[in-house]
């Protein structure tokens, strides 16, 4: 049994398209009535058929009471870290303390190159990433009176006003798969958000990649607690099982009950942008999933 300590949060991952027929705040909408926790939007910025995740991020949690809010994950080439630091602490103070921070070092380099951004190699986005968040904590931290400078490689600061501070402590969440970057999350992240689709040897990739954070994290002087492990997963409600999350409710509850216990997964973003299935997420399977795991605990 994998235990990092934290309690269940289900939400949704919607896609941010501009076309119809369903509408991504709509879904907030909808996931905010049906009782998820989080609702998150893709950040391609470069996809011309996508709303701006950042205006689209402003909207929802204006249309919206209770749910948090957050990118999954922000395109950090494309989104300058001091900028986006009061980005979100703004935005964080408007909505009443709802905004998290999923980030992301970046990825599709010809599109985000064609948008004006930089093109980095895969230790440069890394670095960039580590960078980008000492920028973010810094501007974000108000009690702070000493002169805010970071030299980094990628990105620099020299005297930068700190603030607006967030209304809660934002999580920052970060989208990884490689030994070093996972590395990088357990030393200074507070969250991981991998997609099950990527992970081709399943459970197994879980294990090592856990071990890679764990291992970060315990280098740094860190409990591996302090990273909450979430998971974007993608299912079908259907009368018959037909394999992992294609079934019914009540095997979806099983497996991811199983998920919890096992790898210390804590936090669920389903793929929806259908309100019927939202809603059978919400009110099915996560209050079984979290009876099941109290049972086991």
């Amino acid at each position: 049994m994998t235990d990092y300590g934290h309690d269940l949060l289900f939400g949704t991952f919607v896609t941010p398209t501009n076309s119809p027929p369903q509408h991504p705040v709509e879904q907030a909408i909808v996931a905010d009535r049906a009782g998820l926790d989080l609702v998150s939007f893709q950040d391609h910025p470069y996809q011309g058929r996508f709303h701006d995740t950042s205006t689209l991020l402003a909207y929802a949690a204006a249309k919206t009471e209770r749910v948090h809010l957050t990118a999954n994950v922000t395109n950090l080439p494309l989104r300058p870290p001091a900028v986006l630091a009061r980005a979100i602490a703004t935005l964080d103070q408007l909505s009443g303390g709802r905004i998290e921070l999923g980030l992301g070092a970046g990825g599709f380099w010809d599109a985000i190159e064609a948008m004006g951004g930089p093109r980095r190699s895969p230790g440069e986005s890394i670095e960039a990433l580590e960078e980008a968040i000492e920028i973010i904590r810094g501007i974000w931290n108000t009690s702070e009176r000493g002169r805010f400078v970071v030299e980094g490689k990628h990105y620099q600061v020299d005297g930068a006003k700190r603030g607006p501070a967030p209304a809660h402590d934002v999580g920052i969440w970060i989208g990884a798969y490689g030994p070093r970057i996972l590395r990088m999350t357990g030393r200074v992240a507070d969250g991981w958000i991998p997609s099950w689709q990527y992970l081709k040897n399943g459970t197994d990739d879980l294990v090592r990649m856990n071990k890679n954070i764990d291992d970060g994290a315990a280098a740094a002087g860190r409990e591996p607690a302090a990273v909450r492990r979430f998971l974007n997963i993608g299912g079908r409600f259907a009368a018959q099982s037909g394999g992992f999350l294609q079934g019914r409710p009540d095997q979806w509850a099983k497996e991811l009950a199983e998920m919890t216990l096992s790898h210390g997964i804590t936090g669920y973003f389903l793929a929806s942008d259908d309100s019927a299935t939202t809603e059978t997420f919400a009110h099915e399977v996560a209050p079984a999933v979290r009876e099941l795991v109290a049972a086991e605990r």
